[in-house]
């Protein structure tokens, strides 16, 4: 917003959620919009970062109008036709009431051509246990794969982000403009973020998996894969496969799952028509090509997002996800409780080497018992990556 070029255009929108999202801190600068000014005294006039309007205000404070906020993103995100202006609007919104509950005002926006950036915070099952199942979204991306006009994101890393968010703007406002709408699922989770590597692969980024670290060692090897909030538990479950177990596991952040199924679809329909020519190759088929071990892949929503990929996977290739109502006191009951957490991984991943007769059996039924993974109070001393003390 900030920006001398671009920042007049930009419109921030919330329902009912800027202080939610740590976004109070833009009042006394940015405002709320609204054209007659602030005509009343807030409740938190005294405090530094009170609730501020202005006729020149730029962030649109819908209250608690989910639909009222999509009706404000598709006029600024149609603007460029029907006023000849272009807007980039950011939705914000908790990611399970955005697709959940106004999914067919987002068909509607993408009917409109409408372009934008939608920003499903709080995303996944387990990062907002606090505040009822109501507010635990497993499914957004699946439902957001229905829709042609929606690239879905679901980075791990600042850096992911960065790479998606300029993709996006010069994919809907560059000189080739696409009538497409960005959603970004984001998460309320503390995970210490780690500095952009210089070699980064920014293609396999937006392209939807990319490899964040080679195991290196002697032993049975593996493939870890993982977005979003569920890249620290992967980076634990490796760590504790190499020192506990001799197990050799190298770890993927997968950015968007929809996409890699997208272009995996798109090349087996090219083939279809182009039966005299050489085949296409999926991408993710292509990144994992040579990968050793079975892939185990997890997330914070429900199986089927992980499984969109599972017909271009080579080799054996298990998921781990959250499906089901499950509710717990802390995160790391939670992921215990979905099997989704660091030990899981380890325990699901033995399982795939025993059965490929890699490893004895014994270790599986070892490595059950010493995590418990089965039970949810057992969390209590296991060392977790991010989440609840």
């Amino acid at each position: 917003m900030k920006d001398p070029e671009i920042g007049q255009r930009i419109v921030p929108i919330a329902p009912d959620e800027y202080r939610t999202f740590g976004m109070d801190a833009m009042f006394p600068s940015a405002k709320v919009y609204n054209p007659a000014g602030q005509q009343y005294e807030s409740v938190d006039r005294k405090l530094l970062l009170s609730y501020k309007e202005s006729a020149q205000g730029q962030m649109l404070h819908e209250g608690i109008s989910e639909a009222g906020a999509m009706a404000s993103a598709t006029a600024a995100g149609s603007a460029y036709s029907t006023h000849g202006e272009h807007m980039i609007p950011f939705y914000i919104f908790y990611s399970m009431f955005g697709f959940q509950r106004t999914g067919d005002s987002i068909w509607a926006m993408a009917d409109q051509l409408s372009r934008g950036f939608l920003i499903g915070a709080t995303a996944g099952r387990t990062t907002l246990t606090g505040e009822g199942l109501q507010h635990a979204d497993g499914h957004s991306p699946l439902i957001a794969a229905t829709n042609p006009a929606v690239v879905h994101y679901d980075p791990a890393f600042a850096y992911e982000i960065s790479h998606v968010m300029r993709s996006g703007l010069e994919r809907m406002y560059g000189a080739d403009a696409e009538n497409v709408i960005f959603y970004i699922t984001v998460y309320n989770e503390p995970v210490q973020q780690p500095a952009e590597p210089e070699d980064v692969d920014v293609e396999g980024i937006l392209k939807g998996i990319h490899k964040v670290s080679t195991a290196e060692g002697e032993g049975p090897r593996a493939q870890l894969l993982a977005s979003g909030v569920g890249y620290p538990w992967v980076k634990e479950a490796a760590r504790i496969l190499a020192e506990e177990w001799g197990v050799q596991a190298d770890t993927w952040s997968v950015t968007s799952w929809n996409e890699l199924a997208r272009d995996a679809v798109a090349a087996e329909e090219w083939n279809l028509l182009h039966p005299g020519e050489q085949p296409r190759t999926a991408y993710v088929a292509d990144k994992l090509a040579g990968a050793d071990g079975p892939v185990v892949a997890v997330s914070d929503y429900m199986r089927a997002v992980p499984m969109q990929i599972a017909r271009w996977v080579p080799g054996d290739y298990r998921v781990l996800g959250a499906d089901g109502f499950g509710f717990a006191d802390t995160r790391p009951a939670a992921r215990r409780y979905f099997h989704i957490d660091a030990q899981s991984v380890v325990v699901q991943t033995l399982q795939a080497l025993a059965d490929a007769g890699q490893i004895e059996r014994g270790l599986v039924e070892k490595a059950f018992a010493q995590y418990r993974i089965d039970d949810p109070t057992a969390v209590a001393g296991v060392k977790q990556e991010g989440g609840d003390a």
